[in-house]
This record gives C-alpha cells, sequence and structure tokens, in this order.
C-alpha cells in the first residue's frame, strides 16, 4: 500500500521524505492557506520534493469552473492531480479532464455507490473519508472494504485513496482491506513507527552496551 502524506506545510513533508516511506501527497485549500504562501509556488514546491502524484482541489462548484481550474492546476507541474468534489458537476468535470488526460481524486465520498459513479466516470483515485463517517458512528472502515471487493469485481484502474485518516489503526485496516493509498497527515505516519516497547528495547540494548563498553 502506498503512503501519502495529507500536508501542505513544507517542513512536515520534507521531514516525512527523509524517513523514505512517502510516495504522494493530497492537499486541500484549507492545508495551502495555513502556508500564507501562493497555490501554484506552494504546489510546485511540494512536486518538486514529492516526484509522485501531489492532489489539489478545486474550489468552482460548477463542472465548468471546474474544467477550467483543473487545468490550470494540471498544468502548474506534471505530478498534479486533480481533485473534485463527489457531485453530479464534479463527475462531469472528471470525464472531461481524464478524457483530456488529467488525473483526477474524487473526494469526499462516504459511500460505495459515489466511489463506482467516480470510477465510472474515469476518476485515478477515489478518497473515501473513513474518519468523518466514524464520527458519525458509521463504518468508515467497511466502506473502504465495500469499494475495494466493487472495484476487484470489473478491474477498475481506478485506485482507492483512504482519506480523512486519524490514526495507525485506519492505515493498517485499510492495507489490510487491501487499499492502493492511505493519505495520512504528518502526525498518523510518526504514530505509525511508534510503540513503547520498541522504546523500552532500544534503552535496554544502549544500557547493556553501555555496561559492555564502560
Amino acid at each position: 500500500m502506498k503512503i501519502f502524506i495529507d500536508s501542505a506545510d513544507m517542513g512536515e513533508i520534507r521531514e516525512a521524505m527523509s524517513w523514505g516511506i512517502v510516495d504522494g501527497a493530497t492537499t486541500n485549500p484549507s492545508l495551502v492557506a495555513k502556508t500564507g504562501r501562493p497555490v501554484e509556488e506552494s504546489l510546485v514546491e511540494i512536486c518538486e520534493l514529492v516526484k509522485g502524484p501531489v492532489s489539489a482541489e478545486v474550489i468552482a462548484t460548477d463542472a465548468e469552473g471546474m474544467i477550467a481550474e483543473g487545468r490550470k492546476l494540471a498544468a502548474m507541474h506534471e505530478h498534479v492531480v486533480v481533485k473534485c468534489p463527489m457531485t453530479a458537476d464534479g463527475l462531469v468535470a472528471t470525464r472531461c479532464l481524464s478524457e483530456e488526460g488529467t488525473r483526477v481524486n474524487v473526494t469526499l465520498i462516504f459511500q460505495p455507490a459515489q466511489a463506482l459513479l467516480a470510477a465510472k466516470a474515469g476518476a485515478a483515485y477515489v478518497s473515501p473519508f473513513v474518519g468523518r463517517l466514524d464520527d458519525i458512528g458509521e463504518d468508515g472502515m467497511g466502506m473502504v472494504a465495500s469499494i475495494v471487493e466493487i472495484f476487484s469485481n470489473f478491474d477498475f484502474a481506478t485506485e482507492v485513496l483512504v482519506a480523512s485518516v486519524r490514526g495507525s489503526f485506519h492505515a493498517v485496516e485499510a492495507a489490510r482491506i487491501g487499499a492502493d493509498v492511505a493519505t495520512c497527515p504528518g502526525s498518523v505516519i510518526r504514530q505509525m513507527m511508534k510503540h513503547p516497547l520498541t522504546d523500552l528495547g532500544l534503552e535496554r540494548f544502549l544500557a547493556d552496551h553501555r555496561k559492555l563498553t564502560g
């Protein structure tokens, strides 16, 4: 399973890239706005650093506006993947952009039927939001499992990109289910590295080494 970092913070992305486990990135207007930098400058720098897919979201809500904005975003860098929302207009934009050769990530997916429609419209990725479903008492990972099953039944090329990841448990479950990608905040990627017994074991090894060399 590929791991993307969900961030527009260059320091955070650079640190995650140094670990050698990040395959791409996802952003949204809120994340980019927090940097205080122009969108194009921020996206191009992320693309150059990640050297893999970087999702950048349109803010238009009508198909014509999404298509125009998507073309502009895609022209910024070869690694840009255009994020369109799961709406009727979003599907129109997805079909148009994908037919032009632009990869599209259909976002804000909360049920398998939406993912199916997005795949049929030509999406390169679909982004089911697991954490937000869990927040309202629904089964986010169950939705992902259904999407993975549906896509495997029909050999869709669309990749399942698990989003709204709240902890390492979501990432692990996504991998178990067979999702293609999990996009995680930097804090979750760091959480995936950690276990108290690892820290304790390291402390003991170092203490034993000091006894031998001290």
